[in-house]
Parts: C-alpha cells; sequence; structure tokens
C-alpha cells in the first residue's frame, strides 16, 4: 500500500510545503508529526473533491480519505498530541476558486518565535 503512496507522489507533482494554494490535481506533502502523506483536488459539478492519504512512518497502513468542498467549507486533518497539549493540525479551505492549506493559528502560534 505504501507503494501505492509513492506512486500517487510521482504521478502527481507534489511540493512540500506546510501552507500555501493548491492547483487542480497538483499535489502537497503533508507533514503532521510522524504522519505524512499527500492532499490534492479535482473540480467536480458538486464541489471541489479533496483526497487526502495518510500513513504513518514508511510502514504505517495508508488511510485515504475523501471530501467535497463548498465554497467557504473547510476540512480539518488533525493528530492527537501528548496530554493536555494541541496536536499537530492542518486545514484544508475552499476560498472561491481556491484551495488552501494552512496551520490553525492555535498550533501556529506554538511556532511562533517570541520578539524581544
Amino acid at each position: 500500500m505504501l507503494r501505492s503512496i509513492s506512486l500517487a507522489a510521482l504521478v502527481i507533482t507534489a511540493t512540500h510545503a506546510q501552507a500555501g494554494e493548491l492547483v487542480p490535481l497538483g499535489g502537497e506533502s503533508i507533514e503532521l508529526g510522524s504522519i505524512h502523506g499527500i492532499a490534492y483536488y479535482s473540480q467536480e459539478p458538486s464541489g471541489y473533491r479533496i483526497i487526502t492519504t495518510l500513513a504513518e512512518g514508511e510502514t504505517g497502513l495508508p488511510v485515504r480519505f475523501e471530501a467535497t468542498l463548498a465554497d467557504h467549507q473547510k476540512l480539518v486533518i488533525s493528530v492527537p498530541g501528548k496530554a493536555g497539549e494541541q496536536g499537530p493540525t492542518l486545514e484544508i479551505l475552499r476560498a472561491g476558486d481556491k484551495v488552501i492549506l494552512s496551520r490553525p493559528k492555535i498550533f501556529a502560534d506554538k511556532l511562533a518565535v517570541p520578539a524581544d
């Protein structure tokens, strides 16, 4: 099954980024702690169909899920954190004719470097 993820990564031109705009059928690498995968979308009559495949490490069982987003809808992908802590999270948002990957503010605040 991991081979199918690798094949998908070769078929779909994937970039390695954690935030930014997706292009139709253009893959985007996702990294949520030890969970890695790819997300892409296609334009369908009922909305933008988001396809995401994730697996833990090299040998983890891949899991694929799909969602069709209308304008102003979002999909949240998260991995549990340690007790009492927010785990890694990624939002996939449809805004008009764009699909945007972003880190929610809760997680982004933890990555921010405090100003002196």
